[in-house]
C-alpha cells in the first residue's frame, strides 16, 4: 500500500465530516466498539510499503501507541491533531522521502485485541483507518512495544530496506515502565493467539527489539509526569533512543516525532531544536535531552 499523497484539503474535509474539533475526546473520536478483522494481525500476512509512481522512494513510518483506558488522551491527540501535524511537517521539512504511515494500537498480550494495525498509507486513508480502531480498553503492567516490534520484524515488507538498504522508522508511545528487567517474554501461546505464528520458544524483549532494528530505527517516547521513574527504565534498555514528553505537553508530539526523524537523518540536535518556536524549544530540549545522534548513520 502507500498510493496517493496527503493533502490539507482532505484533512479539512474529514474533520468537518466527522465533527473533529479541539474539544473532541477519545469516546467521540473512536466510536467503534468492535475489533475489525482487517486490523487484526492474526489475519494479516504482511503490511507492505511499496515504491510506486506516487512514491518512488517510499519511507515506512510506524506510529505505535498504548490504547489502555488511562491513555485515552493519547489516542485522541493522535487522531485530532498529531497525526495530521506530523505528516504535514514531514512534507514541509522533508527529513524523509515519500512517507508511508502505519498506526499500531497496543495493550497487554493477555487482552483481546492486544494489537491492531492499519495499512501503510500515504494519504488521508491512514487517518480514516485510525478512527476505525478500538481504544480505551484493557490494561498492562508494561508498555508492550514488543508487540509492535514483532509485527514490524515478521509481518512487514518495506521497499526502502529491501531495494535500497535504508531503514524505516518505528515510534512507540506510552506511559508504562519497560518490561526488560522482568524478562517480559512473548511466549508461544501469545505469538499464536495474536499473530497466528507457530513457534516452540519464547522471545525476550531484547531479542524482539534486535529483530525489528534490522530494518527499522526504533524509538520509544515516554509520556509521564516529572517525578515518575518509568523513563529511566527505557533509557537503560535502549539508551539514546528514548524521548520524554509530559502529558501536559502532548500537543507537541508531532514536533518530537519530526525532530527525531531529522536527527536520525543527520541534522544536529541543536539545529533541530532551534527550528521551533521559543516556547516549543524548551519542551524539545527536555524531550530530546538523552537522544544520541551518533547512533544514526543517516538511515
Amino acid at each position: 500500500m502507500g498510493y496517493g499523497s496527503y493533502k490539507a484539503s482532505d484533512w479539512a474535509k474529514l474533520k468537518n465530516s466527522r465533527g473533529i474539533s479541539s474539544n473532541s475526546n477519545a469516546d467521540s473520536l473512536f466510536s467503534n466498539n468492535q475489533f475489525q478483522d482487517k486490523y487484526n494481525p492474526r489475519f494479516i500476512d504482511l503490511r507492505e510499503s511499496c515504491d510506486s509512481a506516487d512514491s518512488p522512494l517510499s519511507t515506512p513510518i510506524i506510529l505505535g501507541f498504548d490504547v489502555t483506558g488511562s491513555m485515552g488522551y493519547l489516542a485522541a491527540e493522535i487522531a485530532k491533531n498529531s497525526l495530521n501535524k506530523t505528516i504535514t511537517e514531514l512534507y514541509n521539512k522533508q527529513p524523509v522521502t515519500n512517507p508511508h504511515v502505519m498506526c499500531a494500537a497496543f495493550t497487554s498480550p493477555e487482552c483481546e485485541g492486544a494489537l491492531q494495525v492499519t495499512q501503510y498509507e500515504a494519504d488521508i486513508r491512514v487517518v480514516e483507518q485510525l478512527l476505525e480502531l478500538k481504544v480505551g480498553f484493557g490494561w498492562n503492567r508494561y508498555s508492550f512495544d514488543s508487540l509492535v516490534w514483532y509485527f514490524a520484524a515478521k509481518h512487514t515488507k518495506i521497499d526502502c530496506f529491501d531495494k535500497r538498504g535504508k531503514k524505516g522508522f518505528l515510534f512507540c508511545i506510552g506511559d508504562e515502565v519497560c518490561g526488560a528487567s522482568k524478562n517480559e517474554d512473548l511466549v508461544p501461546a501469545e505469538l499464536k493467539k495474536i499473530f497466528a505464528d507457530q513457534t516452540k520458544k519464547s522471545l525476550g524483549i531484547r531479542t524482539i527489539l534486535e529483530m525489528a532494528s534490522q530494518k527499522y530505527e526504533v524509538f520509544h517516547i515516554v509520556t509521564e509526569t516529572n517525578g515518575r521513574s518509568n523513563y529511566p527504565s527505557w533509557q537503560e534498555f535502549m539508551p539514546g533512543r528514548v524521548a520524554l514528553l509530559e502529558p501536559d505537553n502532548i500537543n507537541c508530539l508531532s514536533e518530537v516525532i519530526t525532530s527525531l526523524l531529522q536527527i536520525a537523518k543527520g541534522e544536529t540536535k541543536e539545529a533541530v531544536i532551534r527550528q521551533w518556536p521559543k516556547e516549543t524549544e524548551t519542551i524539545l530540549e527536555r524531550a530530546l535531552k538523552d537522544i544520541n545522534p551518533s547512533l544514526f548513520t543517516g538511515s
